[in-house]
């Protein structure tokens, strides 16, 4: 196979493998088609208030200060005397998207929105909004305009400020809040002038949505457990209580109004969520007014948190809910149809009305589900063929009549109790229904990735052996056997494309089911190379092979075992420490063994501490800087005794330059540092030099002289100074001492060639990256390679495990990117979170191009080996995706599965860019080298 033809092949099974796991977990869960359901009886209230005080945590609101008084006094007042309160649990990913799709239509955010950035959903969906006759909100442009966007008609009306306004270096972010209040007092100040106005807030059916995004913008700027934060929900309590009492006043008292104040998500103690750990999973829910039940009193109640006695409320009955139970709590409140796809159940507790409304608003709930499942179940029908169509028994059609039969005879009788508990029964039985139809082919389409998978990873194992090895003899197959092997695969393709074809399956089943057909086809005409390596395998000693086929499985399973547990790392520099005293290269080589041995046991220190972004620690980051200067300048300052180290004054002018880069970033951290901190938002000039440091270091690089280690300094010098921009704490010596180790691998790499005997030590002082390398120069591969390949595989994980883990990653802290810009911008701080995570990427790969030049080796025999090792992680991961356990939990070995398949196409592209970053310069009277593949 061609190069070009086998990147493309590569890419494009890669690009299968990992697209296929959203089809087979993150395709949409959500159906269209059902009957809308409604409570038949008249509805308690006429109007609801929504107040969503975005990134509330439960503790800081319920919880009593060092005086015993509450953050929220008119809150602590109101769940005491007025209504019901608890605790509403909230899914990963704890975002406000997914929140208020929750909270608002019912349904945990459907996962294949995640294509969309969480920004919009790509399936339609119903909400209580789109269900009420008017809704108005006032708040975020994040939030607001999506539910507008999905309503029918025009009864959905938004009022939000401009994005600008969302500035997490602002002086108070509470401002805000303060803007929804003021402009819902003027709203109705308004409608006093305006008839029409006037008669649609006076209609029924009508919600009134405050959306407070003060609480998480202070928050994330500030931290939880901050002055700021505190201050902002006693601001949102004094503003909810001028809201109810201006709202009762307006419509003369008529009790018939019903208030809910509750969070989208919490947030860590270091300012950021999206992540499962309970402060961003627990949000507050306090409810009050019309048709809601006041405290209950209990002498004892038991909840694993324990929390009860610490807020001083454990005679007061707590009633806890999943977040997507308050969409039918809202429905129910105001007699509106239950949101089409809600899987919320009704929290009966909250409502103070008779045990006839209560029974008919859980049979509504329960038939507005069982429509879901009902639609969903004909759709599989429909599309699978009779004798092959298991259907979900405890749910037959049999068994729904009969379900529906009983409660409506129970609420007849007046046996409200039963038809209550039958109710509940039905509706789990319809969201395991809902789940079994949805993850019906699950396992004929993994078994199908799975085959492929083997089949493209024992592939590229053949073409190593076949054109990098001495293992195999060129042998001519018979046309005979191959026509026929062509024929077989062809009449296997041709039986699985009618099998889904009459079937009416979608496309991608197509792809997912034929991939393997000519994988596995390439497999076998290479059939005479797998001959001759078993028959070479045979040949080994038994102890030998089993010991390095154990010895590979070892290597893998720490690289697994290191995405589940960062200390997994640790252990494996350690191991690496040693390495060359096993292998005996200390002997010829003592300087560099103990430099080496150093630098594996300080980069060992990273993954044992804390996650990234928890505690910041500006001065370590300053100290980043000064090591980095004084490192730079030790540099200079030899490179200038050394004749004809650097050609001209101009290679000089570019260190100088980077050099006064890291001097700038070290100051711009200090300083953004020190201006946030006194709530002076983000110096103009700080932000320019930010932004310039980002597109000059990316240009830098190329204006430097391509010798090996001056072209690796250059790089790094001018990486670090963005990574300096973008670093809160320990990190920002993470880049130093990784691209140390990186800097004796090379020279370590050198003496293992030697002591293997495989080539001549060549000169790295002089070697040059520009200068062509001339392809007879290339050398077969040795066993030693493997272990080279697993070197960088093992370095590339390090890169993005030593400072953070799955969760750190997903979750969304903005302190980060505070040198270059304060105002929320999810995609702007979404791409710098990212650029952060790459840089220790690049000085790896970087570190790996001058590996391969230097051992002589083409960069295509050593990124195969990569290749198998990663896809063979990858296949761990596949067989580890699970969709049961804990959302983060499912959310985590999903994040793997992906990460580790985009880490393949992503080390495609590494190896690109390390080569473009090694071997250009910005000089066209240089040559440039072609390199090998």
């Amino acid at each position: 196979m061609d190069i070009p033809v086998f990147i493309l092949a590569g890419l494009l099974v890669h690009f299968v493998f990992l697209v296929s796991i959203f089809d087979i977990y993150f395709s949409s869960p959500l159906v269209h088609g059902m009957t809308p359901q409604q409570t038949p009886l008249p509805p308690p209230a006429k109007r609801l208030v929504l107040f969503v005080a975005d990134g509330l945590r439960a503790d800081s609101l319920y919880e009593l200060d060092g005086n015993n008084t509450s953050h929220a006094p008119y809150l602590r007042a109101i769940l005491e005397n007025n209504g019901s309160w608890g605790i509403s649990h909230t899914r990963v990913p704890t975002e406000s998207r997914p929140g208020h799709v929750a909270l608002i239509a019912g349904f945990y955010e459907d996962v294949s929105a995640v294509a969309k950035g969480w920004k919009e959903n790509p399936v339609e969906f119903d909400s209580v909004f789109n269900e009420s006759k008017y809704t108005w909100s006032w708040g975020s442009p994040d939030i607001l305009p999506m539910f507008a966007k999905g309503a029918t008609g025009d009864h959905v009306y938004t009022f939000c400020y401009t994005a600008e306004s969302e500035d997490f270096g602002a002086q108070d972010a509470s401002k805000l809040d303060t803007w929804v209040f003021d402009h819902v007092k003027s709203f109705f100040n308004s409608s006093r002038s305006n008839q029409t106005l006037f008669s649609a807030l006076n209609e029924e059916k009508v919600v009134l949505f405050m959306h407070l995004l003060g609480i998480d913008t202070n928050g994330h700027a500030h931290r939880p457990n901050s002055r700021e934060y505190k201050e902002n929900i006693r601001k949102v309590d004094e503003g909810v209580k001028e809201i109810a009492s201006m709202l009762e006043s307006f419509y003369g008292n008529d009790g018939k109004t019903a208030f809910i104040l509750t969070s989208d998500h919490g947030m860590t103690d270091w300012g950021s969520h999206g992540a499962g750990h309970p402060s961003e999973t627990l949000t507050p829910l306090i409810v009050w007014g019309a048709g809601v039940n006041y405290p209950q009193q209990v002498t004892s109640q038991f909840f694993e948190d324990n929390v009860l006695k610490e807020w001083k409320l454990e005679n007061l009955k707590r009633l806890d809910v999943n977040q997507a139970d308050i969409a039918p709590l809202m429905a129910s409140l105001i007699g509106v149809p239950f949101p089409l796809n809600s899987v919320g159940t009704l929290p009966l507790e909250y409502l103070n009305n008779s045990a006839h409304f209560k029974a008919e608003s859980m049979f509504t709930n329960a038939v507005q589900v069982l429509e879901q499942f009902k639609v969903k179940m004909n759709q599989k029908k429909a599309t699978t063929l009779s004798f092959l169509f298991t259907p979900f028994k405890p749910l037959s059609d049999s068994e729904q009549i009969n379900f529906l039969k009983k409660t409506r005879l129970y609420i007849q009788q007046q046996k409200y109790d039963e038809a209550v508990s039958l109710c509940k029964t039905l509706i789990n039985l319809a969201l395991e229904g809902l789940s079994y139809y949805h993850t019906y082919d699950r396992l004929f389409l993994g078994l199908s990735i799975a085959m492929g998978f083997v089949g493209w990873t024992t592939y590229v194992i053949l073409v190593i052996v076949k054109t990098h090895t001495n293992l195999t003899k060129t042998v001519q197959s018979s046309d005979k056997e191959s026509a026929a092997l062509l024929y077989g695969f062809t009449f296997v393709g041709m039986m699985i494309t009618f099998f889904l074809l009459i079937q009416t399956s979608p496309w991608t089943y197509y792809i997912y089911c034929l991939l393997p057909v000519p994988v596995w086809y390439a497999v076998m005409r290479e059939l005479h190379v797998i001959q001759n390596l078993a028959a070479n395998l045979w040949s080994l000693p038994i102890s030998q092979s089993l010991g390095f086929i154990l010895i590979s499985i070892l290597g893998i399973e720490i690289l697994v075992f290191s995405f589940f547990y960062r200390a997994t790392l640790t252990v494996g520099l350690l191991v690496f420490a040693g390495w060359p005293v096993i292998t005996q290269l200390w002997v010829q080589a003592k300087t560099t063994t103990l430099i080496w041995t150093v630098l594996c046991a300080l980069l060992a220190v990273f993954p044992l501490m804390p996650v990234v972004g928890r505690e910041p620690n500006i001065p370590l980051v300053i100290a980043a800087g000064l090591l980095t200067l004084l490192i730079s300048g030790f540099s200079l300052a030899s490179s200038c005794k050394s004749e004809n180290k650097y050609r001209n004054n101009e290679d000089m002018k570019v260190h100088f330059y980077q050099m006064l880069s890291i001097a700038l970033s070290t100051y711009v951290v200090s300083n953004t540092h020190n201006s946030l901190k006194n709530k002076q938002g983000l110096p103009v000039f700080n932000q320019i030099i930010s932004w310039t440091t980002l597109v000059s270091s990316s240009v830098l690089p190329f204006l430097g002289p391509t010798f090996l280690f001056q072209r690796l300094f250059s790089i790094l010098l001018s990486l670090m100074a963005t990574y300096l921009l973008l670093s809160t704490g320990y990190e920002a010596l993470f880049p130093l001492v990784l691209s140390g180790l990186m800097f004796v691998w090379i020279h370590m790499e050198q003496e293992a060639l030697q002591h293997y005997g495989l080539s001549l030590k060549p000169k790295l002082a002089v070697f040059n990256f520009a200068y062509a390398t001339d392809i007879t120069q290339f050398r077969q591969l040795h066993l030693d390679d493997i272990r080279r390949s697993f070197f960088f595989v093992f370095f590339i994980v390090t890169a993005f495990f030593g400072t953070g883990n799955i969760a750190s990653v997903n979750s969304f802290d903005p302190a980060s990117v505070y040198c270059f810009l304060t105002v929320f911008s999810p995609f702007m701080m979404g791409g710098l979170l990212v650029l952060k995570v790459v840089i220790p990427f690049v000085l790896v790969s970087c570190a790996f191009e001058a590996v391969q030049v230097t051992t002589q080796l083409s960069s295509k025999s050593l990124f195969l080996i990569v290749l198998v090792i990663s896809d063979i992680m990858a296949l761990h991961f596949f067989f580890l995706v699970k969709d049961y356990g804990s959302w983060l939990e499912i959310g985590t070995s999903i994040s793997h599965y992906v990460l580790v398949m985009s880490l393949t196409m992503f080390m495609m592209l590494m190896n690109g860019l390390a080569q473009l970053l090694t071997t250009k310069r910005l000089d066209l009277s240089r040559r440039t080298k072609h390199h090998a593949t």
